[in-house]
């Protein structure tokens, strides 16, 4: 069976933010999949999906500031300015942590090691609504 949604995420504003909930909140035919495959891919070039520790806030700060040195807001060498000093860098940080992630589906649940949930990385002061596409694939009940 295949199944795809649009999601829509509510704004939020620069950092990393635990969606996993939100994105089974969407998706309740998860739990007719007795084995599959769940991909999550943002249509943005500014923002970013990965997986990391959901238990210590921490983890999401420490990325946020890892990135923000990485790839700091308005230097000079930059030429892609137009919508801000925050746009290009987060084309940088979207590359660097990637468009999607892939998760594999066991008896109607998403199978998440133990600490691990699903991270938007908003790499803009500003990104407004992100839309997530989720397609899932696999045999049923």
């Amino acid at each position: 069976m295949w199944l795809q949604k649009r999601i829509t995420l509510k704004p939020r504003p620069r950092g990393f933010h635990l969606i996993t909930e939100e994105l089974l909140g969407f998706l309740p035919e998860l739990r007719k999949f007795r084995i599959g495959i769940a991909h999550f891919f943002v249509q943005h070039t500014s923002a970013s999906l990965v997986i990391n520790e959901n238990a210590d806030p921490s983890v999401r700060r420490d990325l946020e500031t890892h990135l923000r040195t990485l790839a700091p807001d308005g230097l000079a060498h930059y030429t892609h300015t137009l919508e801000g000093a925050d746009d290009m860098p987060a084309h940088i940080k979207s590359c660097l942590m990637g468009s999607s992630v892939t998760v594999p589906v066991g008896d109607g649940r998403l199978l998440l090691g133990t600490w691990q949930g699903i991270y938007l990385g908003e790499h803009r002061d500003r990104g407004g609504s992100r839309s997530v596409i989720a397609t899932l694939n696999g045999e049923t009940f």
